[in-house]
């Protein structure tokens, strides 16, 4: 099975520069202009699952509550506090999660349109303690 998740947003290059810069993934691929709508699709090559982030005349109002998050796991403690430091110097606020395992747990930021993002060494520590 392969996985996009798609999401409106009236600032598609912010996005993907918050998405590509920031948090290290690749641009895969975009379109313009489609039935009105311009897009691009950020993941990581030769994964079976991508974002999808589009744009249109149609302004979008996004609805989401303080536990709707996306976890990102870095492979190794190391990527997860070089990409720590990455937030930090784009001036990035680290923000507290309504959920206690999360501020134990990683560190959540927000992306340009207000979507709430984890980022945790869980699975890094567990790896390498195994």
């Amino acid at each position: 099975m392969f996985l996009r998740v798609a999401r409106h947003t009236n600032n598609l290059q912010e996005i993907e520069n918050f998405y590509v810069d920031v948090l290290g993934f690749e641009r895969l691929g975009g379109f313009e202009n489609h039935n009105n709508y311009d897009g691009v699709f950020i993941g990581k090559s030769g994964l079976d699952w991508h974002f999808e982030f589009t744009q249109s005349d149609v302004q979008t109002k996004h609805s989401f509550d303080e536990d709707d998050i996306t976890v990102l796991y870095p492979k190794t403690v190391e990527n997860y506090n070089e990409l720590i430091k990455k937030v930090i110097h784009y001036g990035i606020s680290i923000i507290e999660s309504t959920n206690p395992f999360w501020n134990e747990n990683g560190k959540m930021i927000q992306d340009p349109d207000g979507y709430r993002i984890v980022i945790s060494p869980l699975k890094a520590v567990i790896s390498e303690i195994e």
